[in-house]
């Protein structure tokens, strides 16, 4: 009789035990897929108003790079050309995301020109801002926080994937150290 009540209890422990992990399992897979939805680009097809175009960059338009950084999936090591270079101001930002995604901390780049009322002069690192830009989804409208500033001329590319062949237009935004020529 202590055999099977022993027996039973052992069992149902890793019945528990099984849910649990299943559980965790499904919430850690839904915050997956929650965080790629976020990471889903949208292209859009031009710059924004007021922001100036430049040829003292250490690229120019046209030019065939290859991205260093890695902002989204398939990203770092894409081979990409550069269809702008402008001069601005970059920030790194930290926003919680309009339509009800988790925080994105660090998120670069946005410039000055997708910040609603920003000063042609830009912003401080700790200023709030309402961002303007449309780059991932829930971004449009979000409250930010600027963790960086940087005055640097940023660039807007087309890349192909690394992860799946797709071609990604018109990504805003790369800066130079983010950047070789290949």
């Amino acid at each position: 009789m202590m055999k099977e009540l022993s027996f039973i209890i052992l069992a149902s422990g890793l019945v528990l035990s099984a849910c649990s992990n299943d559980n965790e399992k499904e919430k850690q897979e839904s915050k997956d897929q929650q965080q790629e939805e976020h990471m889903a680009h949208k292209s859009e097809s031009k710059a924004p108003n007021g922001i100036k175009t430049t040829d003292d960059g250490k690229f120019k338009k046209g030019d065939e790079v290859t991205i260093t950084a890695g902002h989204m999936p398939g990203m770092k090591n894409a081979e990409a050309t550069v269809k702008g270079a402008y001069k601005t101001y970059a920030y790194v930002v930290s926003y919680t995301p309009t339509n009800g995604d988790e925080k994105v901390n660090n998120h670069k780049w946005v410039v000055n020109e997708e910040v609603a009322n920003a000063p042609e002069s830009g912003l401080k690192k700790g200023d709030t801002v309402k961002l303007e830009a449309d780059h991932m989804p829930g971004m449009k409208g979000a409250k930010a926080k600027i963790d960086d500033v940087k005055n640097t001329t940023v660039y807007m590319v087309d890349y192909e994937s690394t992860e799946n062949d797709e071609v990604v237009k018109n990504h805003k935004w790369m800066t130079s150290d983010e950047l070789k020529s290949r």
